[in-house]
């Protein structure tokens, strides 16, 4: 294989690696870069001890993964680190009929999940009140936040959403999600309010071209300017948009308002198989990440609920 720009210190190894990563993977540049910095600390590391790639045995790794906890890394930091390691030597080993892997019970750390970044109540409600405005951008712009918030949707469903799928008499949808499951999700009524006037007369129509440039645009619930199905993209930036009104800025992404959702509901009393329904999860352990509390609200329940969290006797 070509050797690649700027990789001549490294072992002809780590140059495969790196070139078939770039070649037949097609992986960018930013992941090249990071496997790049984690081998040539890795390979450094080795030449320290005096061992080449080639001698490299499980209890070599062990030590590797104690020394990058030596340094106080994060969890995160050291699992990056040893992805490509064990890259490496899965490569090697695949390259090379008969070569051990010594990476292949190789242990990867536990990073901690965090807590959904979810806004507060009081943020939501500002976050929907500042489209303002009765022409056809301004209505789709609020159902669309409506939406978003009310039913917990992926933004990739919500722009996958045709009129067939909505039913609001019965304030119901149908929505798509991963792996093409199909759910029903209701409609709250202040997302049923935005879309009737989305979907009426000074709305949607407005935006409708003579004649529809793709299959399946005229089917569409969001229409961008041009009369075509709105793009993941294109309600990002709805919502970007409309967070950098109310100074919400870098905190507000469509999959906020989809934690927000789940939040508020389960703060409301939900239970959390019926919020797991809603959202469309597999697995209730991918819900559950939602009963999360901050320490902020768990002093505010203790302090509200416990008999002897503030009364004095």
């Amino acid at each position: 294989m070509a050797t690649v720009a700027g990789d001549d210190d490294l072992p002809i190894e780590v140059v495969d690696l790196l070139t078939w990563l770039r070649v037949e993977r097609g992986r960018s540049a930013n992941t090249l870069a990071a496997y790049r910095n984690d081998l040539r600390a890795y390979v450094a590391w080795l030449d320290e001890r005096g061992t080449t790639i080639g001698e490299v045995t499980e209890p070599d790794l062990n030590d590797y993964v104690a020394h990058l906890r030596g340094q106080g890394r994060a969890s995160s930091s050291v699992k990056r680190s040893l992805v490509a390691v064990r890259g490496l030597h899965r490569f090697l080993a695949e390259e090379q009929e008969g070569r051990p892997d010594p990476a292949a019970d190789l242990e990867m750390p536990k990073v901690p999940k965090g807590l959904p970044k979810a806004l507060s109540e009081p943020e939501v409600a500002a976050l929907l009140d500042a489209v303002v405005g009765d022409d056809p951008i301004a209505r789709r712009d609020r159902a669309i936040l409506e939406v978003l918030y009310g039913t917990g949707l992926r933004i990739s469903e919500l722009v996958g959403l045709s009129l067939a799928d909505l039913d609001l008499d019965a304030g119901l949808l149908r929505a798509f999600g991963k792996g093409s499951k199909e759910r029903i999700v209701p409609v709250g009524r202040f997302a049923t309010a935005a879309l009737v006037a989305w979907l009426g007369p000074g709305g949607r129509p407005e935006l409708e071209p003579e004649r529809w440039a793709r299959r399946g645009d005229a089917e569409a619930i969001f229409l961008n300017t041009r009369g075509g199905r709105l793009s993941r993209q294109g309600a990002w930036i709805v919502v970007r948009r409309a967070g950098e009104q109310v100074g919400l800025g870098g905190r507000l992404s469509p999959h906020v308002l989809r934690h927000s959702c789940a939040t508020h509901m389960l703060d409301h009393g939900a239970d959390i198989r019926s919020v797991q329904e809603l959202l469309g999860h597999a697995s209730i352990s991918t819900t559950q990440v939602y009963t999360l509390v901050s320490p902020e609200r768990l002093l505010s329940v203790y302090r509200a609920a416990h008999p002897r969290a503030t009364t004095s006797r």
